[in-house]
């Protein structure tokens, strides 16, 4: 179904292994049959050697080698600090070949051969040049031009569009520029793959470099539905006891529509600018130096609430199954077994992203067999329990605004997973196998749940499932081993950002230069133990803020009113508007604008109801 274009496969040279024998014939010996055993052995590793590479690299593009590649980059995506990503230039083939080193050019080397005369602005729909060239972010100091300065009209690999933007836009991009070319960063320290730069020659003989987007269409769509399926699915049951039948999916609905059209739009404002990568670039030329302030801030929220709420889900599971512990103590747990995983390096946390999306799904399944299994209520799919079309109580509306949209929060880090597309003009298309399959989990665990628990569900469904002693008991401890894995899998990946970011303002980050005398053992020492401390230090604050915020339903509508609703439909719609300007046509701008507003007062209300205490709720 997402078989890639026949130009994209890519060449693998195996690995080949020569007895140390074989260069010469084997004089007689009394050691003879010794050693030709020793030659054998070596025959039977090379054969195996070979077998297991070229298993890994089965597949082509799509081989496990390029799927580990790909997660790897994807887990660098959740960035908070506002930088550019590192980049290595790439030879100007038609293709990029991952495993012949020949073909990047690291730091220090010659640089693309570039005459800025023949370099080649962004064009137009009629394809007349505007504009001249701007080193690019991240370029500057390493001789290569980047030609992607913006014009007045510009080409977009997304689509067709081409339109003028506004002034304020041209002049934020050209203050980006300045500020990249100003303060170029290296890529010391970086845990994740460099971006690759690719020089194309056009037919009228002009030069462009452009980003080499790296991702296949499958796996865009894998890291795309990783980054949407996390725990949040677990509180929609309750969601839809809040809202009720009718607008309980009717909002469902409308938040993955919605986050489905904001994510394309993000894809159209990042083709302003072909050095543009992340979600803070859009802030930085849509609004300036303090919307990326202000996005970063929001990232680090959103992290920190989503490994809270984590902790906190390990904590009630686990306490349930096993009561001999409390929650806080279970919560204790969690953190003393994340603490040595947040020292892992970030190429072996990357592989287990996947074990996220292959738990939250069997989580669901299990759930759908035991309401089969069961024949009578509470908890049985053969009996449902009692519910409602609309809500008992209309004043818990707005507290399932939060739940329904917390799911959606991925759009912080669509705009690197578009980047690293080897073909960006497929994005619609992953984009709607994502959604395809991340709504129907979603919705199916939303109708599951209500129907098998009704008004007695309960902050994750999962608490409820784990009280029914009428269960298999099998089927109940694979459920607390998912939920147990999804803390220990996700939460160092989201506090790496975080310890960067805290590195950073204690003076640690990976790109701060030491001087001749740091060099000592001392100050290595004593940096080394900063670094670690700090590393603790974000585990044991998200362990505290678990201890002193535990409700999980509350941690979930807060985080999706007032953060989900901000980076997934708020700022994307602002960044379009303010990007294009009156350029976009009058029906679809009044769409935004609507939807912008509808949001804005959903965001609020919700953010409001999620901090009101229930007592005061259930009274009004």
């Amino acid at each position: 179904m997402f078989e890639e274009e026949p130009e994209t496969d890519q060449s693998y040279h195996s690995v080949t292994y020569r007895s140390p024998f074989s260069s010469s014939p084997l004089e007689p010996s009394d050691d003879g049959d010794r050693e030709a055993s020793d030659d054998n052995d070596l025959f039977h590793r090379s054969r195996s050697a070979s077998f297991s590479t070229r298993f890994r690299q089965a597949g082509g593009v799509n081989s496990i080698d390029n799927f580990a590649r790909s997660w790897q980059r994807a887990a660098c995506f959740p960035e908070v600090i506002p930088r550019q990503p590192s980049f290595v230039a790439a030879d100007s083939d038609d293709e990029w070949h991952p495993s012949g080193a020949e073909s990047i050019r690291p730091h220090g080397s010659p640089p693309l051969d570039l005459d800025p005369s023949l370099t080649r602005p962004l064009l137009g729909m009629q394809g007349e040049a505007h504009g001249s060239g701007i080193a690019g972010p991240g370029l500057a100091g390493k001789g290569i031009f980047n030609a992607s300065l913006l014009g007045s009209s510009f080409g977009t690999s997304y689509g067709t569009i081409s339109s003028r933007v506004s002034e304020s836009t041209r002049k934020h991009v050209i203050e980006f520029h300045r500020e990249q070319q100003a303060h170029p960063e290296p890529p010391t320290g970086h845990d994740g793959e460099p971006l690759l730069l690719k020089q194309v020659q056009h037919e009228d003989g002009t030069r462009e470099n452009i980003v080499v987007g790296q991702s296949t269409v499958p796996q865009t769509i894998f890291n795309s539905v990783n980054v949407l399926i996390g725990v949040g699915l677990l509180s929609l049951p309750l969601a839809m006891k809040h809202a009720g039948w009718l607008l309980g999916l009717i909002l469902l609905l409308f938040s993955a529509i919605t986050t489905s059209y904001t994510a394309k739009i993000l894809a159209k404002c990042l083709d302003v600018d072909r050095s543009l990568v992340t979600y803070a670039d859009l802030a930085y030329i849509s609004f300036g130096h303090h919307a990326r302030v202000v996005t970063s801030l929001l990232f680090c929220l959103e992290l920190l609430g989503a490994c809270v709420a984590l902790v906190v889900l390990f904590a009630d599971s686990l306490h349930v199954l096993f009561p001999g512990l409390s929650i806080l103590q279970w919560q204790l747990v969690c953190g003393v077994m994340l603490v040595p995983l947040n020292f892992l390096p970030l190429r072996l946390l990357s592989v287990t992203s996947i074990l996220g999306i292959l738990s939250c799904t069997s989580i669901v399944v299990i759930i759908c067999i035991d309401g089969l299994v069961k024949p009578d209520a509470p908890g049985s799919l053969r009996d449902p329990s009692k519910t409602y079309l609309f809500p008992d109580n209309w004043a818990t509306i707005p507290l399932s605004f939060g739940l329904i949209m917390s799911p959606w929060g991925g759009h912080g880090v669509f705009p690197n997973i578009y980047r690293d597309m080897r073909h960006p003009h497929k994005y619609a298309k992953s984009l709607w196998a994502t959604y395809i399959f991340t709504y129907s989990l979603d919705c199916a665990m939303a109708i599951l749940g209500w129907l098998m628990f009704g008004d007695g569900i309960r902050d994750e469904v999962t608490a409820n499932v784990l009280r029914v002693d009428e269960y298999p008991r099998f089927l109940s401890i694979c459920i607390i081993v998912f939920i147990a894995i999804i803390p220990i899998t996700k939460v160092p990946l989201n506090c790496r950002p975080l310890v960067a970011t805290a590195e950073v303002l204690c003076g640690l980050g990976p790109h701060i230069e030491l001087d001749s005398n740091e060099h000592s053992g001392r100050r290595i020492f004593f940096r080394q133990s900063l670094s670690a401390f700090i590393r603790i230090l974000v585990i044991a604050l998200i362990v505290v803020m678990a201890i002193i915020f535990p409700s999980f339903d509350r941690i979930m509508a807060l985080m999706g009113s007032a953060l989900c609703f901000t980076i997934c439909i708020i700022l994307p719609l602002a960044f379009y508007l303010k990007i294009f300007g009156k350029e976009i046509s009058p029906k679809e701008r009044l769409l935004d604008w609507f939807l912008l507003i509808i949001s804005s007062i959903s965001a609020v209300v919700g953010t409001v109801w999620a901090l009101l205490p229930q007592e005061m709720i259930s009274s009004l």
